[in-house]
């Protein structure tokens, strides 16, 4: 796997300009700080008194909750894939069971 060089790129979050460095597209960054700026705004304006960097970890916490949600989303929707697969199978000849389809069928 090859690594693109890092590029800078200027995001505005929490009304801050930053210049960050990744090595993701220049889109993928700004969509990434335009993301959890507009969780940082939903925090702030539930609580405008709370103080910038007590809103920003709350921000990223609820980011991250967000994260954890959908990868046990993933996890339980992966199990019941399987679980479906297996069953699948069951109903197949017992010739058919675990053999993969080729290209040439």
């Amino acid at each position: 796997m090859t690594v693109a060089p890092k590029q800078t790129v200027r995001v505005i979050v929490g009304g801050e300009e930053l210049a960050v460095r990744s090595e993701a597209a220049p889109e993928y960054t700004r969509e990434v700080a335009s993301y959890f700026d507009n969780a940082l705004r939903q925090i702030r304006a539930m609580s405008p008194t709370l103080e910038a960097h007590k809103a920003a970890i709350l921000a990223g916490l609820a980011v991250t909750d967000q994260l954890f949600r959908a990868r046990r989303g993933d996890q339980e929707l992966a199990t019941r894939i399987t679980a479906l697969a297996e069953d699948m199978a069951r109903l197949l000849p017992p010739a058919k069971r675990g053999t993969k389809v080729s290209s040439a069928d």
